[in-house]
């Protein structure tokens, strides 16, 4: 028996040596459950570069795709928990409990909640042949086409399928769901008039209103952006849809039992981050403003996405939309 137990204090002291010395000139891989090239592929390079310098050392992205990201989460929370594998995924934490009935994890006891990175708004775009010039109009027009207005989105699950949703609820309405694969040719059949309305990232949507190839009404945050392209686009909550808020957010995590000290080391390192103003100037330019408040904390953090499960839950349901 004192042999078991001298065996366990070797462990632990082994164990907080090595948190001590985390990361040991070792790379850190931030493993992005989307294909590469996508918003949150970026946004994961952007902030891999800014933790480089807080952390000291290398980070590397991993796209594991697949599975509307279950497939990425996955593989963190089977990682070894000493901190090299870290997972940096959007509000899909909070919405594939409720669109998946299985999952390969439990979303809130197989991950350390690490910290929130940014919010990234959403825009409500119609089709350049839209003859409603403001929301006002949009929303009396939606209301005469009685269910024949074609909502599109990314595919079930994204961004924009989760907006169209709680934009349907709020306005009481009932459209015509057209899903893609992907955001790109949803939005060339929005400009190209086969579909009527997208709602979507800024990150997506910025350039074509810019152009003027698609019709923005609104925006989805509090307070009026003030990205040059999108500062005059009011928000549908100043429009009339009273507190229509959504925001695809973006989190780091790491598998359950990283010890603490390790934890927060990476906590100290994406603080930093999130103040480097290259990182900021990045992110600004995809129209994606930069958390700096309580939700950076862990706790905060988790207790923002157990918030978001429980917004999104009751309206996915109701849909009756489920990804497998």
């Amino acid at each position: 028996m004192k042999k078991l137990f001298a065996l366990a204090a070797i462990a632990v002291a082994a164990t907080g040596v090595h948190a001590q010395d985390f990361p040991a000139g070792k790379p850190v891989t931030l493993v992005v459950p989307f294909a590469a090239g996508g918003p949150t592929d970026k946004v994961a390079r952007d902030l891999a570069e800014a933790l480089q310098k807080p952390l000291g050392t290398t980070v590397i992205v991993d796209n594991t795709a697949g599975a509307g990201s279950t497939i990425g989460n996955a593989k963190v929370a089977r990682a070894r928990n000493d901190g090299y594998t870290l997972l940096l995924t959007h509000v899909g934490m909070a919405t594939t409990p409720v669109l998946y009935r299985k999952l390969p994890y439990n979303w809130e006891t197989d991950f350390e909640y690490l910290g929130m990175i940014n919010d990234v708004p959403m825009t409500l775009i119609g089709k350049p042949q839209l003859e409603a010039k403001n929301f006002k109009e949009l929303r009396d027009w939606i209301s005469k086409a009685g269910g024949k207005v074609n909502l599109g989105n990314a595919g079930i699950g994204s961004a924009s399928h989760l907006c169209g949703l709680l934009f349907q609820s709020e306005l009481k309405a009932e459209m015509t769901t057209v899903p893609y694969k992907g955001t790109a040719p949803a939005i060339a059949d929005l400009m190209g008039g086969q579909i009527d309305l997208l709602c979507d990232q800024t990150t997506n949507t910025t350039s074509q209103i810019e152009a003027g190839k698609v019709k923005a009404y609104g925006v989805t945050t509090a307070k009026r952006l003030t990205t040059p392209a999108l500062k005059n686009i009011p928000t549908l909550d100043e429009s009339g849809l009273k507190n229509f808020q959504v925001t695809i957010w973006h989190g780091l995590y790491a598998p359950k039992g990283t010890p603490a000290p390790v934890l927060k080391k990476i906590n100290d390192a994406l603080k930093v981050a999130l103040k480097d103003p290259d990182f900021i100037k990045r992110e600004e330019a995809l129209g994606a403003v930069v958390i700096n408040d309580k939700r950076v904390e862990p706790a905060e953090h988790k207790k923002f996405v157990q918030a978001e499960v429980a917004r999104f839950g009751p309206v996915i349901k109701a849909a009756g939309v489920y990804a497998d």
